[in-house]
């Protein structure tokens, strides 16, 4: 066997074996496969696709390219969730705690922001002294401790997605619906998992904003995983108007901490709870969606969900002093305004946008290695669908002295039309059962 063979026959619109799979990604992440090679292959299943039959086996063989983690000594389910992400997607962070204050135990392995998202870990990491690089026996530790741990993808696991997602940046190949479903699944079942919640985003602000794209990836990523024997939810949810209020990383660990204190935004906290009860259901610690809402709903407003992120906060480095006072977080020096300029009513036509005047103050990184500023960002005090009147103030700027100001303003222009009544999506979509 040798690459150029494998490379050739789904060049030719072949179906790849298991034997050719497992050789392939096993020699990839040897070495013995070069980069350009790999890259080859990827531009053929970009553009070839794959059969369902073929994805199931290539998304195992990438699951197998490493170690798999496994958490027997909890003696109670595992359960995760997984968002394809957007402007101010904020929901794992208030949702993992709450859902370990339930009984379920979430072991959630998570990624870093690139492009016009922010990632999971980064927000972690607004928290003074917060540790993601967790060996696999810290893993163990903390989520013992607290019911939940944040990490992220260490060496070991998945390293055939882990080497493949950075040739599929670096390519421009990211954008495959096989890739992506099979890069999402092979992370979260490497996390030993008896279920699986996916929040997949539609509108101008998510990774994939057509209705139908995000659909067929929810379809996909459910036949994988009821092919690995692994409970799974698909929702479909909007990204076409930020997910709460705050856009940046401190400010969004502030308005986790409302929502884990039982406030916040209303949209933040039904995704929450809606994704919360579904995970309590699919592992049979709730009778019902209603039965798993109403015990979200306890853990966050009884303050049981805020504990448990204060033990995780401590158990993983970080000043647990800032879930009683956010005041700890990292701010930004200055505060301005940005007001609508004419009257109607507020709409979003370009929500990526908002990502990247985010990210041109400091808030966001254009490749991997670039650092972040955590205290930038945006707090939107009108929602989409209000009206406005002209001189109104419609979001903060949290800013550097001016660093990237005048692009921020620029980009928000580009986002933002303000006119005729226009009625936002629903929050939620459509929903599919594994």
């Amino acid at each position: 066997m040798d690459a150029r063979s494998v490379v050739r026959t789904k060049r030719d619109g072949g179906q790849l074996s298991e034997a050719e799979m497992r050789w392939f990604l096993e020699a990839y992440v040897r070495g013995e496969v070069a980069d350009y090679q790999a890259a080859a292959l990827v531009a053929c299943i970009f553009t070839r696709g794959m059969t369902p039959e073929e994805l199931v086996t290539w998304t195992r063989a990438m699951l197998e390219s490493g170690r798999r983690l496994a958490f027997d000594e909890l003696g109670q389910k595992k359960a995760d969730k997984h968002s394809t992400g957007g402007i101010g997607d904020k929901v794992s962070i208030p949702l993992a705690p709450a859902v370990a204050a339930c009984g379920v135990a979430v072991p959630m392995i998570s990624g870093r922001g690139l492009g016009h998202t922010g990632g999971t870990l980064d927000k972690l990491e607004a928290i003074p002294g917060f540790r993601v690089r967790l060996s696999e026996d810290e893993l163990h530790r903390v989520i013992g401790r607290t019911g939940v741990a944040f990490g992220a993808q260490t060496e070991e696991l998945v390293p055939a997605d882990r080497k493949l997602y950075q040739l599929r940046d670096a390519t421009g190949l990211v954008e495959s619906i096989p890739l992506i479903a099979s890069s999402i699944l092979s992370k979260k079942l490497a996390e030993g998992l008896d279920a699986l919640v996916l929040d997949v985003k539609f509108g101008s602000g998510a990774f994939l904003p057509e209705v139908e794209r995000g659909a067929e990836l929810a379809r996909v990523m459910l036949g994988i995983a009821r092919s690995m024997g692994v409970a799974a939810t698909a929702f479909h949810t909007a990204m076409d108007r930020p997910l709460g209020a705050a856009v940046g990383h401190a400010l969004e660990i502030a308005e986790s901490l409302e929502c884990l204190a039982g406030g916040g935004p209303a949209d933040l906290r039904e995704l929450v709870v809606l994704q919360g009860a579904e995970m309590l259901r699919l592992c049979g610690r709730a009778d019902s969606l209603a039965d798993g809402r109403r015990q979200l709903g306890e853990a966050l407003d009884s303050g049981r969900a805020r504990r448990v992120f204060e033990l995780v906060v401590a158990e993983q480095g970080g000043d647990p002093r800032v879930v009683t006072d956010p005041a700890l977080l990292p701010r930004a020096s200055h505060v301005d305004p940005w007001k609508a300029q004419t009257s109607g009513f507020l709409a979003f036509r370009d929500l990526r946008e908002v990502g990247w005047a985010a990210a041109a103050l400091g808030g966001g990184r254009a490749r991997i290695e670039d650092q972040i500023d955590p205290a930038v960002g945006l707090v939107w005090r009108r929602r989409a669908g209000e009206r406005v009147e002209a001189g109104e103030l419609l979001c903060e700027i949290h800013h550097q002295g001016g660093r990237g100001l005048e692009a921020c303003r620029a980009r928000l222009s580009a986002a933002v039309a303000i006119g005729e009544h226009v009625e936002p999506q629903p929050l939620v979509r459509a929903s599919w059962p594994g």
